[in-house]
Parts: C-alpha cells; structure tokens; sequence
C-alpha cells in the first residue's frame, strides 16, 4: 500500500534498485527512455497543448530553470516545474506556481499510475529498469493537469539525449554551461558531453545557450542544424553586468530592462539570470503576449526581485556569518569564494563535503587558500552518493591546510567551525546539495516554497 512518502520513494525506486551494486556505463546502453515513453502514453500525459521549455547544461541549470518559472508566472502564467534533486523533501522535484505538490497529491497520483506502470515493470528484464525520474516525470504531468498549467520548465537530471525529461515535447531548449562531468556515463570529452545535452533539441524549436567552450558550441550547431532548430548564442559581452552590491543580492543591468535587482548572491547567477530572461523572452512567444512591451519589462522587473531559490550562496545567520553554496567543483568553489570575498570576516573557517566522484582534492586547495581553518565531513543520507575515505580525504586536505578537522557529521562540523570562528568570522560550507538540505534543516528553512 501506497501510503507514506517512504513506501512512495520505494516503490518508485523498485526496479532501478535492483540493478544497484551492477556496473554502470554509458547511458546510451543503460538508459531506455522509450519506457518513460510508454508510461506517458499509456496514461495520456503528452496529449494537451501545454508548452514546454527543457533545460540542461552541466553548471546552473536548476538556478536558470527556477529564475525562468518566476519570470513566467509573474507574466501570468501557471507555471509547472521539474527540478531535481531536492533538498529536504521529495515533492520539491515537483511544483507549481513554486509550491511543491502535496503529499497528498502525490500519494494519489502515484496510486493511479500504479497499474501502468505495474504493467511495464512487470514485463522488464532482469536488466531492465523503469526510470524513478521517468515516475516523477509522469506523477509532475498529471499534476500540472490538474492544476492547469499553461507553461512547464523541465530541468534535465544529467545529460539530456537519453534523459527521461527529453520525452516531453518541448518548443525551447535551454543551454547552461557544459563541462566535463559524469565522464563515465556520458562520456570521456567534452565534445561527447555536449552530444548527450544536445539531445534536448527538438525539430524546429527554439534554441538558446550561454557563451560555450567551442567543442561544445560546435555540438550544439550541429544539432541545431541537423534539427533546423533556431539557435541563439550569448556572448559574454550580451551577459548582464553587475552594477552593486546590496544585503540581499546584487542589481545587475541588462539592456533593455536597465538596473534590475537579483536577489541571489552567487555571482554566477548573473549570466544564469541573463540566460532565463533571454529564454523567456523566445518562451513568451508561444505563449501569448509581446516580449517587447513596457508591461513585460515591468512584470521581468518584479518577477526577478520576487525571486526565491534555496542552497545557493546563501547566507543562513550574520553571527558568525555562515554562506551555504552547492560547491563540489573547483570553478564553483572558485565562484563561490567570488561571490562572497567582500563580505568576508577574519577568520574564516571552511567546512567541505565533496562526493568522491569530484575533484575534492581541487575543491579542498580552492576553500583553504581562503580559509584559516578546514574542516572535511560528509553524509549519508543518499547511500548511492559516496565521499571520499577518511585518510583519503585527510590526504588530500592536509596537502593544502595546516589547521585541518575531519568529522562525519555536519552538526559536529558546525559545532567546531563555530568555536573557531567565533561571533566576528565567518563559516563558508561548500558542500553537496544533499548536505545544504541539511542545513535546511539545521536552519529551519521553509523549502515548500520558491
């Protein structure tokens, strides 16, 4: 019986648990979307007329896809959104209007996609496996039914060709950052990388995309081109530049809307910014309404300035001052230090959670250089997510750092970075998103709503 969030997440989890502890290669010969597939059809979820936007990239897409859904409800539209992975609850992956669905909603959604997707499962081979994501995809669908949802912006999970979100058939393509990551699933080069992300690009649809490192972009042509899909490419001089900064975030100015205020502090979500409002801009299009009149101006204005998104270069107390950002690579740690270099106060003590999977060596050079004090943790709240050895980690950290700590718990790790810091410094955690739900936690922070 399907009855709690906890039997939900086992039951969605089924068939792919199974497989776990098996090899892994690349996804295009472990991952069958054409199941996803299957499951939408046999319930009747791809049938209305909503539009979809689908974003990927390997840095920022989760920034970019929430900025473009606030800039589309303050347009008026219901806005459905897919992101992932979440940070204290399951049902964030999945909101409208940027309310998470209820669990309720969820339960009941999930119980009548049951026989479908027992049906499927229950023909699967041993090697075989039902997508959870391609569920939560399904269980998000028949939510936005409900609820009436005009608009949807999906975030890809990891690549975009063979991703279940890559089903949906969406009229914009939203390019982040591409960079070396999940080498092993998707791929050994940069240029293979791009391959997997450019398989968000649908006939004939609009396409738009950051500045890319040129393997990438060429990538992009080319399927762009292959698809006579229209192709927009930002360059670095058409990003937003920053103008000040202020307590909750920085004005940003971008031609032709002028001084804007972006409440985040990363400095990296300027350009991510800059990417939603020029997606949105090409998204309005299929939606009703013209892009360039004084009222949208208006509405981007105060949408941008309503802006709420969790975990990234967030700052949680003042005494000590203590930032929270999702830095597991070296160039987001390296933006992360940017981001809050002029709020920084002696002394600074770093708390670092990288997955092994990462460079944490770099990410650990990155915080100390900074940083008076490193202090290493970890969790175990996603068992499929592994952290470094202890005396790897140890290695690695006291490489870079004289004052170095190792403790398995965040709270612990708190706890010593508070008494090294005192009430003047300031604690930086760059950490992974499933430690920043801790702090959530720790924090109290209401995450049903962005």
């Amino acid at each position: 019986m399907i009855d709690s969030m906890d039997a939900a997440i086992h039951y969605i989890f089924k068939t792919r648990r199974r497989l776990d502890g098996a090899p892994r290669g690349l996804d295009e010969y472990t991952r069958d979307v054409s199941l996803t597939r299957e499951l939408l059809e046999r319930a009747k979820l791809l049938d209305g007329e909503r539009a979809y936007a689908v974003v990927t990239g390997s840095r920022g897409k989760g920034s970019v896809t929430a900025i473009m859904a606030k800039l589309l409800a303050s347009l008026g539209h219901r806005v459905g959104v897919i992101t992932s992975p979440h940070l204290v609850h399951w049902n964030e992956r999945i909101r409208v209007d940027g309310r998470m669905i209820p669990t309720s909603d969820f339960l009941r959604i999930l119980r009548a996609l049951q026989p479908a997707i027992d049906s499927i499962t229950g023909e699967l081979s041993a090697a075989q496996y039902l997508s959870p994501q391609g569920i939560f995809l399904a269980i998000a669908l028949r939510h936005f039914d409900e609820r009436n949802v005009q608009a949807a912006v999906l975030e890809v999970g990891r690549g975009g060709r063979f991703d279940d979100v890559s089903v949906v058939p969406n009229r914009l393509a939203v390019f982040a950052p591409v960079m070396l990551e999940h080498k092993a699933l998707l791929g050994g080069s940069l240029r293979r990388i791009a391959w997997h992300k450019a398989g968000i690009i649908k006939d004939g649809c609009d396409v738009v995309t950051l500045p890319q490192a040129q393997a990438a972009l060429d990538e992009l042509k080319a399927e762009a081109k292959t698809r006579r899909a229209n192709l927009h490419c930002l360059s670095d001089a058409e990003l937003a530049r920053r103008i000040a900064d202020r307590p909750g975030g920085q004005v940003i100015d971008l031609p032709p809307y002028g001084a804007l205020f972006l409440p985040l502090l990363g400095r990296y979500q300027i350009a991510n910014a800059t990417l939603a409002i020029r997606a949105v801009e090409l998204f309005q299009r299929y939606l009703g309404g013209a892009p360039d009149s004084p009222a949208f101006a208006d509405r981007i204005e105060r949408g941008l300035a309503g802006l709420r998104w969790l975990g990234r270069v967030q700052r949680l107390q003042n005494n000590p001052a203590i930032f929270v950002d999702g830095a597991i690579t070296v160039a987001s740690a390296e933006s992360f230090i940017e981001s809050v270099r002029l709020r920084l106060r002696q002394p600074v003590i770093s708390i670092v959670g990288v997955p092994r999977d990462r460079d944490y060596p770099g990410v650990y050079g990155a915080m100390a250089r900074v940083s008076q004090s490193l202090i290493i943790t970890e969790t175990d709240i996603n068992p499929s997510t592994r952290f470094p050895a202890r005396e790897d980690a140890i290695a690695a950290a006291r490489a870079v750092s004289s004052d170095l700590s190792y403790t398995e718990k965040l709270p612990s790790a708190l706890a010593l970075a508070r008494e090294r810091a005192g009430e003047s410094g300031t604690i930086l955690l760059a950490v992974s998103l499933m430690l920043v739900g801790e702090c959530m936690l720790i924090w109290d922070v209401d995450t049903s709503a962005i």
